[in-house]
């Protein structure tokens, strides 16, 4: 499941046409999750969890939308959430991400069409071939450099095909903008680059209507 919070242009009852959605959180797992535990659960971790973004402020839910991905199998709703938080008012579209492939370099991928999941160890743990023109030093050693043991040594991240077009990101920023996501915020080498491990995925989607989907609650006993 992911869980992705954007600001939409204009008001609720106005909105902008033409201009893009402000991202202002995504988080997740691909791990399966029961649909209301998780929901809950990744709708706080993104609004006030997620580094990149300042945390979602009140003033900001009357055009916040929410819009979720299970791994594998739908639905995704994409709802407008009140000032109160709670009321479901659109749902958008039924998404599967499939096709999962890991790939040789982090550049084996397209822009709007794959999404990509990278792994990579503590930037400290990654080799790095030596300048020709480096040479030791006795002060290349410091008793303030963390050790193995208190470094976590796998960060990881993942952006769902659709973020990296939205966003107007190439290549290179997708896969800088998700080794940050990653929760690293020291220097981004090509070192680092190169080191990562990329699966990418694809995801297949079907639209379906308000209309549609207030029919189906109503029928299985939901309430609106």
């Amino acid at each position: 499941m992911f869980l992705a919070l954007s600001l939409s242009p204009g008001t609720p009852r106005r909105r902008a046409r033409g201009k893009p959605h402000k991202l202002r959180g995504c988080i997740g797992t691909f791990e399966p999750q029961p649909l209301k535990d998780g929901l809950a659960e990744y709708a706080l971790i993104s609004a006030f969890r997620d580094h990149r973004f300042k945390k979602i402020e009140e003033w900001e839910l009357e055009n916040l939308e929410c819009s979720w991905v299970p791994p594998l199998f739908p639905p995704v709703h994409r709802a407008a959430v009140s000032p109160e938080g709670a009321d479901l008012i659109s749902t958008r579209s039924v998404s599967l991400l499939t096709d999962f492939e890991d790939v040789e370099t982090y550049l084996d991928w397209e822009v709007g069409v794959h999404g990509i999941h990278i792994t990579f160890p503590h930037p400290s743990l990654i080799p790095v071939a030596p300048s020709p023109s480096s040479a030791p030093s006795p002060l290349g050693s410091s008793s303030s450099v963390q050790t193995r043991g208190v470094l976590k040594h796998t960060f990881s991240a993942t952006f769902l095909p659709h973020v990296a077009e939205e966003q107007g990101w190439d290549k290179i920023e997708t896969i800088d903008s998700a080794i940050r996501k990653a929760g690293w915020s020291g220097r981004i080498s090509e070192d680092l680059r190169r080191a990562l491990k990329v699966r990418r995925y694809q995801s297949r989607s079907c639209a379906v209507t308000w209309e549609d989907y207030a029919q189906w609650r109503t029928d299985n006993g939901g309430s609106l």
